[in-house]
Parts: structure tokens; C-alpha cells; sequence
């Protein structure tokens, strides 16, 4: 009833304004990963030792505005079979079904769903983590820093492994290998 009240020139002066105030609201920039100087790694333990391991290939598309860190975005798709434990005949076991199930799932993911201004100068990331065809909600701090012209985001994310179904068969006993996972990431992007 209200808005038939409004004459039409008023009311387009409403649309419009409305548009004016919503533009910001989506104006986070994209910025371009460097590959070069950006790293996914995870750390786990095998006989309660910690091991290292990387994710050779990986693309990291983030929007991200400074003054208003909840319009910001982040997706991660993440190459399973860039891999690397170190060892040919490790990163090739890892590989089949028991474990990652590469041939099947080839990529992981990760997808925002909120980003906010947290704690001590942090980001509260929350989004979707998938791994070998399983989506699970996941939350975790996030640091940004300026480095010249670029912007460097770093997080841990600690996930447990049996979630995802990674060490199927013999290898769910966490006596050999520990259902904590910790992923730690840096991306440099610029625009």
C-alpha cells in the first residue's frame, strides 16, 4: 500500500539509491594468485612423528576489501595428485583408494560462505571444505598482511582425516597414522 502512495519519480529516486547503497556491498577486488610465492601444506603424525607434505598445484581465487572484509570471497581448488611427501612411491600409494582416491576425486576444495572481522586483527573465515567427495562446514582465523603491493592471507586449519575418509581399510587405526590433520596455507595475491 506504501509504495503505491509514492509518486513515480520518487520511487525511481528510492531504486536508485537503494542500487547506490548495495554497489559497495559487492565491490571486494579479485586479486591474482602468485603461485610462486604461495604454499599449501599439511602436517600429520605416522608413529606419533609429525610429517611434512605439500600440494604442488593449487588456485587460490579470493576478493577481498580491506574496509569491508565481510564482501570478501575465497574458493580453493586444490590438485590432488600434486601431492608430494617426498618420495615417488609414497606420493603414488597416497594416491589410490584407500587414501585420496585420485582417480575418482581429483580435486579438493574450499568455499567461503562468511568472512568477517575477528579477534586480535584476524578474519573469522567460514565455508566448505571438500575432500574426497565429503562437504563438511569448516571455520578457522585468518591473518592478512600488506607486502608491497601485495596482500599475503595465512591460516591453519586442523581437520581430522577419517572425516574425509582418507586411510580407508586398515589404515582407519590412528595408532599408525593420527586422525589430526593440521593445513596450513599462505597465499600472496595482488591485484
Amino acid at each position: 500500500m506504501f509504495l503505491h502512495s509514492i509518486s513515480g519519480k520518487t520511487s525511481r529516486w528510492i531504486a536508485i539509491a537503494t542500487v547506490c547503497v548495495a554497489l559497495p556491498a559487492i565491490a571486494a577486488t579479485a586479486l591474482k594468485t602468485d603461485a610462486a610465492k604461495s604454499s599449501v601444506t599439511i602436517t600429520f603424525k605416522q608413529l606419533n612423528v609429525p610429517v611434512d607434505a605439500k600440494f604442488k598445484k593449487f588456485n587460490a581465487q579470493i576478493s577481498y576489501d580491506s574496509a569491508k572484509p565481510e564482501t570478501s570471497k575465497a574458493n580453493v581448488d586444490i590438485d590432488i595428485a600434486s601431492f608430494d611427501l617426498g618420495d615417488p612411491e609414497y606420493n603414488q600409494e597416497v594416491m589410490k583408494k584407500e587414501w585420496f582416491n585420485a582417480a575418482q576425486f581429483p580435486k579438493a576444495s574450499f568455499v567461503s560462505s562468511q568472512i568477517k572481522a575477528g579477534a586480535a586483527g584476524k578474519l573469522d573465515v567460514t565455508g566448505k571444505l571438500t575432500i574426497k567427495g565429503k562437504t563438511t562446514d569448516v571455520s578457522f582465523p585468518l591473518t592478512v598482511k600488506k607486502d608491497g603491493a601485495n596482500q599475503v592471507f595465512e591460516g591453519v586449519l586442523p581437520i581430522k582425516r577419517l572425516t574425509y575418509a582418507i586411510g580407508d581399510g586398515e589404515w582407519k587405526d590412528t595408532s599408525m597414522v593420527a586422525d589430526e590433520v593440521t593445513i596450513k596455507f599462505r597465499v600472496v595475491a595482488a591485484q
